[in-house]
């Protein structure tokens, strides 16, 4: 247990990002498996529709990417290897 009042913060700043990083971290995970998941039907259908939906979520995936990135959850390099990557995967569609 912490003693003085500083260290005492410092668990209490240390939860707060550990949540904060943890909910971007998951939430670009689940984006990325719906982005996929969609991918695949579209492969399939080759849908105009699907197309769209597949750009929508991509953009929302790319909006959390950046918002963790600014706040300093994903690493700059990791987030533009992790956007180009998507970006690729769906050129290839």
């Amino acid at each position: 247990m912490a003693n003085s009042k500083s260290a005492k913060k410092r668990i209490e700043v240390n939860e707060r990002n550990r949540l904060r990083n943890r909910f971007y971290k998951s939430s670009v995970r689940t984006k990325i498996k719906v982005f996929f998941k969609n991918l695949e039907s579209y492969k399939i259908s080759q849908n105009p529709k699907e197309k769209e939906e597949l750009q929508k979520i991509l953009s929302s995936v790319y909006s959390l990417i950046d918002k963790g990135t600014k706040k300093n959850i994903f690493h700059k390099n990791a987030a533009a290897r992790k956007k180009a990557k998507l970006a690729a995967y769906l050129k290839s569609a």
